[in-house]
């Protein structure tokens, strides 16, 4: 999913077997890595229905791959990796309930636990979806519900969100272990919700794989962040092939995620969409993003996500269609009417039909005026006009609101010329 190799499935090597180095060549490191990542947050999502306690579920899990570090590279790996740390994280669950002081709860933990599947070739199901959806329960704050996803659905751990959002390790730390406590006590189930409650709660979701992207896409740029919301809406695709706006987004990640290496020059500044070398473009991930947005176009379920991925679709071709760009930025208002999608659409207006009707546009455009970017939109349409002063205090007003370095050492040169 998003752009690698399909998972192959690694064969079971017996102790004993003639060939003694097959376990050398049949498990490498990455094959225990593939495997991390593809049944980690299946095997929490798993134990923690059951169990109802993230926590303890996460703990199983974890031991159960330390144990699979230590016995796959001697033993080989299982025929099926996924229900093998199933059935060993539940034991070990069983261990570690077996030691709770609170007789009752030993009780129920254990009845629980004695539930789930002991075999290792067991069929175990995929509840990724209903794990993605609990991340993501209303109840939780939204910056809970990002750094939740992230570790239970992504597995990053702890040190690596601290440093994509800037937050101390303890604070991201105490996050975690607040929304994974919220989450047992209220007994938030881990479940997709029922019918009448999906189109919110997966508004909800789709809107956290989202941030998780931009926060990655920068600047600065944060490579882990970015290709783990692709990688996170590649498998809400593949879960929920008839949602339109799933596949929208996951286009829309791919989209954006291909000109990722021609954003920023070698000196680490801002390369605009039109001055970007586009021989660094990921032609196959554009290709990738034009056929997912394909299918959900299929599904006849217009959305923002759709509408913004056939937007960034048209950013790609050789010639932009403002006209067409404006009138899906147009569309999307009536979909999404938030200041900043107004803003995009005054921006097209301006490229498609003069910048004089785009700075007619961005009048009407409130609740912005601490946004660097609609400064530094004004600044470019008053310098097109030749109106050189009202541009340099635009880009002024620009500069001092830009939030990272990237962006001001672009505005700064901007407002030298």
């Amino acid at each position: 999913m998003g752009g690698e190799d399909p998972v192959r499935e690694p064969q079971r090597v017996h102790r004993g077997a003639p060939d003694r180095d097959a376990h050398r060549r049949g498990l490498r490191v990455d094959d225990l890595a593939r495997a991390y990542r593809d049944e980690r947050a299946r095997s929490i999502a798993i134990l923690g229905r059951v169990l109802g306690d993230l926590d303890l579920a996460e703990d199983a899990v974890q031991e159960a791959f330390l144990r699979a570090a230590e016995r796959w590279p001697r033993d080989g790996a299982p025929r099926n990796p996924g229900a093998w740390i199933v059935a060993t994280a539940r034991n070990a669950a069983i261990d570690r309930i077996r030691r709770e002081r609170t007789l009752a709860r030993k009780t129920e933990l254990l009845a629980r636990a004695e539930g789930l599947p002991d075999d290792e070739e067991a069929i175990i199901p995929d509840d990724r979806l209903e794990l993605i959806f609990a991340c993501c329960h209303p109840a939780l704050a939204a910056e809970a519900q990002v750094a939740l996803t992230l570790s239970l659905v992504g597995g990053l751990a702890t040190p690596e969100i601290a440093r994509a959002f800037l937050v101390p390790e303890p604070t991201l730390a105490q996050r975690l272990v607040r929304a994974k406590r919220k989450i047992r006590d209220a007994g938030i189930p881990l479940r997709v919700p029922p019918e009448h409650l999906l189109p919110e709660r997966l508004r909800a979701v789709l809107a956290t794989v989202y941030l998780v992207f931009n926060a990655g896409y920068g600047p600065p740029v944060r490579r882990e962040l970015s290709a783990e919301a692709v990688r996170l809406a590649a498998v809400l695709a593949t879960l929920m092939p008839d949602e339109a706006e799933v596949h929208g987004l996951h286009a829309l990640l791919l989209l954006h995620d291909a000109r990722r290496d021609a954003r920023l020059s070698a000196e680490g500044e801002l390369v605009l969409l039109e001055a970007q070398d586009r021989s660094l473009w990921d032609e196959d991930e554009i290709e990738q993003g034009r056929r997912a947005l394909g299918r959900a176009l299929a599904l006849r379920m217009p959305g923002p996500y759709q509408l913004q991925a056939a937007i960034a679709s048209l950013h790609l071709e050789p010639e932009t269609d403002w006209p067409q760009v404006a009138l899906l930025y147009g569309r999307l208002a009536e979909l999404l009417p938030s200041p900043v999608v107004r803003l995009n659409r005054a921006v097209a207006v301006g490229k498609a039909f003069g910048p004089a009707d785009g700075l007619t546009a961005m009048d009407d455009v409130t609740g912005l005026d601490e946004y660097h970017l609609l400064h530094s939109a004004r600044a470019h349409f008053l310098r097109e006009l030749g109106r050189e002063m009202e541009a340099r205090e635009a880009y002024e007003r620009a500069l001092a609101l830009a939030p990272s370095d990237v962006e001001r050492a672009f505005l700064r040169e901007r407002l030298e010329r």
